[in-house]
Formats: structure tokens, C-alpha cells, sequence
């Protein structure tokens, strides 16, 4: 079965930073995409990017085209993100987690690709022609603008990322039972006591307020028992010193 996420294109047009464009492909790595098409990148850069840490299998496998239209031929969605500026829209304008939502979606069935403009003159509107509609990160108004390989990341992190996720309820971890904490606190107690710490005539009160203090930590039995462990071993060496 294909994994959708060999249908994603990465497209970036007229990349200049290999640094930019080494972070793309990086990105791509982390979330699982393997498919960087670059539309006439700045040769020098584009050759030094093939280092990119982290992500060389993506770049050997990065290719290279002429223009937007060819760099697309085989995608039936074509999307683009865009930090608006003074631009007058000529495409529908939605918002990443809805555009991610319909992009994923997409991606189920067929090819699809994301134009990533240069970092300094972005997209031009020959290569918006291509596009379906525009996706925008919401960044604030005052600085709309990011960096390209930070756009790449975010923008593949939203359709990779679960919506239910933060609905999932975590593993249950077993808390520390009353004989385990009133053990522990009993031995630190004793270590206190046998250090010189704590003086045996208030002994009593000290207990009190180290049972508070033990249980205000809501420890988990399993790290109970590696205290306990701890304090049995402290005990022992001031026993035998």
C-alpha cells in the first residue's frame, strides 16, 4: 500500500540559501516526506544543500526543473503558502489547519503538491497561476513573513499531526501506596536522623512534616521503590562507617 506521503511534492522555486533549502529537506525527513522538486535554484546553493545534515537521502533524490508548470505535471492539487503582503488575491485563501485537513485528504488519492516560494522575492504570479488555492500560516500581521525552511516544517507538521492526539488518554501509572510512603518517609527520617540533621528531640514534629512533604510529590510506586532503595543504601553505609 502507498504511503500517502509519497504523494506530497515539495516544490520550492528559486531557493538561494542552501541553508534554507538544507532545512526543507530536513523537515521533510523528520515528518516522512521524500518527494523535493526545486524549480531553478540558485546552482550554488542548491549544490552545497546536498550536505544537509540529516537529510542527504532527500536531497540525492531531490530533482530539478525548468519551471513550475513542469516541476507539477502530475499533480492534480497544486497549493501554495503565502504571507499575503499587498498582494491582491486572485485564489481562495484558507488557513493551514483547514487547508491541511483538505491537502491530507487529497493526498489519499493522488498527487498533490506545496509551492514554497524564494526567500526573497516569494512566488510570482505566473507561478500562482498553477496553484488551486493559497494556504497561510497564521503568523501575526506586524511579521507575516517566514523563513523558508521554518514554513516547510510547519507546514508538513500540520498534515501529519493527529488531531485526537490530545484527546488520547495517557497510559495509567500506578501511584505510590500509604505503607510505601510511610516507609519512605520513615527512612529519610532515620538518614536525617543519623546525620545529624535533624534532632531526635523533635523528632516527632520532623516526622510530620517530612510525611507532608513525601506526599506532596504524588510519587509513582515504581519511583518510590527506587527511593526507598536510595535511602536503604544511605542508611546501611552510616551504619557501617
Amino acid at each position: 500500500m502507498t504511503d500517502w506521503r509519497d504523494q506530497l511534492r515539495v516544490v520550492l522555486v528559486a531557493s538561494r540559501n542552501p541553508l534554507n533549502i538544507g532545512a526543507a529537506a530536513r523537515a521533510m525527513s523528520n515528518f516522512g516526506f521524500k518527494q523535493l522538486r526545486v524549480v531553478n535554484p540558485y546552482d550554488v546553493a542548491f549544490r552545497e544543500a546536498r550536505s544537509a545534515v540529516g537529510a542527504s537521502a532527500v536531497m540525492a533524490a531531490a530533482q530539478e526543473y525548468q519551471s513550475v508548470g513542469d516541476a507539477v505535471t502530475d499533480c492534480s492539487l497544486v497549493v501554495s503558502t503565502t504571507a499575503l503582503g499587498h498582494r491582491g488575491l486572485q485564489h481562495p485563501l484558507r488557513r493551514l489547519e483547514y487547508g491541511g485537513r483538505l491537502l491530507r485528504k487529497h493526498l489519499a488519492e493522488a498527487p498533490a503538491a506545496i509551492l514554497f516560494g524564494s526567500e526573497k522575492f516569494g512566488l510570482a504570479n505566473d507561478d500562482l497561476s498553477y496553484c488551486n488555492w493559497l494556504m497561510r500560516i497564521p503568523t501575526r500581521e506586524e511579521h507575516g513573513s517566514m523563513n523558508l525552511g521554518q514554513s516547510v516544517a510547519v507546514a508538513l507538521y500540520e498534515l501529519i499531526r493527529n488531531p485526537r492526539a490530545p484527546q488520547a488518554h495517557p497510559k495509567p501509572v500506578r501511584a505510590a501506596k500509604g505503607d510505601q510512603l510511610e516507609r519512605l518517609t520513615e527512612l529519610l527520617r532515620e538518614a536525617l536522623e543519623e546525620s545529624g540533621y535533624v534532632n531526635p528531640r523533635i523528632s516527632e514534629s520532623t516526622g510530620q512534616k517530612l510525611r507532608r512533604m513525601v506526599r506532596r510529590e504524588s510519587l509513582t510506586s515504581r519511583d518510590a521503590d527506587v527511593w526507598l532503595g536510595m535511602f536503604r543504601q544511605v542508611l546501611w553505609k552510616l551504619h557501617n562507617k
